[in-house]
């Protein structure tokens, strides 16, 4: 078992017949993702890979009932398109687009809760289960580092995410599901928000969160953990601890107001809360390790 993807997820793909797109629709098919449509306004009756293109979601959906879509759209029709998956009934989205305008980003997360579904990202690699599915753009060397196991990981960041990830599998361990949330200011889903299938997938037996300053959902995290909402071992590194205080960061997400949005004040709400936070990365699987048989 995994969460939000796996190897009976059907999937259906935006935008991916151009070149960019196509070369990460094959690689996802390669990794096991059941891609059963594509959508490209224009481009129905054609094939990608094997798989038939649609007008629309709608029509993709009638047809072959997908569970997932994943987006390969510019930034500025990211809205349109994560809305046209979610009236199509797609309760699972991912959009990868890195510069979704802040008030598309609002609409997007409202569209979505009152749906009752989930967005991830943007400005994220996307959700992979591995040896199950990929719904996202990860690199093709994955597999050193991916490996399937019983750790789930949640993460802002992209590629200190893969360094973390490489440390939790030296330590011996595996991953689930690993969810990247993305750093904007405002993602699709957040942290707490992935915890309840966490906490009920018999095969996640801890949770790593890759954080970072700015923003509040590490300290989310933490006040799950102290309400019971989640009870396994997580173990979390965050970046930012030399960051000079003051400076705008490269990511929309790291916003700091006051103590809130610190790594200080994440470390000590999270470690105050149980979690065990490494110094660095290379120290995530050592504290596995510790809680984890």
């Amino acid at each position: 078992m995994s969460i939000f993807v796996d190897g009976n997820t059907t999937i259906v793909l935006q935008g991916a017949t151009g070149s960019e797109g196509s070369f990460w629709a094959q690689h996802m098919i390669e990794m096991g993702a059941r891609v059963v449509a594509a959508v490209t306004p224009g481009k129905e009756g054609q094939k990608l890979h094997g798989v038939p293109v649609f007008h629309s979601v709608r029509r993709a959906h009638a047809q072959h009932a997908a569970k997932a879509a994943m987006l390969f759209v510019p930034p500025r029709f990211a809205r349109d398109a994560v809305l046209e998956a979610l009236d199509a009934g797609i309760p699972r989205v991912v959009t990868i687009a890195d510069g979704i305008p802040l008030h598309d980003q609002i609409q997007i997360r409202a569209a979505a809760r009152a749906e009752g579904a989930q967005v991830v990202g943007g400005n994220t690699s996307g959700v992979i289960s591995p040896g199950k599915s990929m719904v996202g753009m990860f690199p093709y060397w994955i597999e050193r580092v991916y490996r399937p196991g019983s750790i789930g990981v949640m993460t802002r960041s992209g590629s200190l995410t893969n360094e973390v990830t490489a440390w939790v599998v030296d330590a011996g361990f595996g991953v689930s599901t690993l969810v990247g949330v993305g750093g904007d200011l405002v993602p699709g889903s957040r942290f707490a928000e992935f915890l309840p299938a966490f906490e009920t997938d018999p095969e996640t037996q801890a949770v790593v969160i890759v954080g970072e300053l700015g923003g509040t959902m590490e300290e989310e995290v933490a006040e799950a953990i102290r309400d019971g909402v989640f009870t396994k071992p997580v173990v979390a590194f965050l970046g930012g601890r030399t960051a000079p205080s003051g400076k705008r960061m490269g990511h929309a997400g790291a916003i700091a107001t006051g103590s809130s949005g610190t790594v200080a004040g994440k470390v000590k709400e999270l470690e105050g809360a149980g979690a065990l936070v490494a110094d660095r990365p290379c120290r995530v699987g050592e504290l596995l390790a510790r809680v984890v048989q």
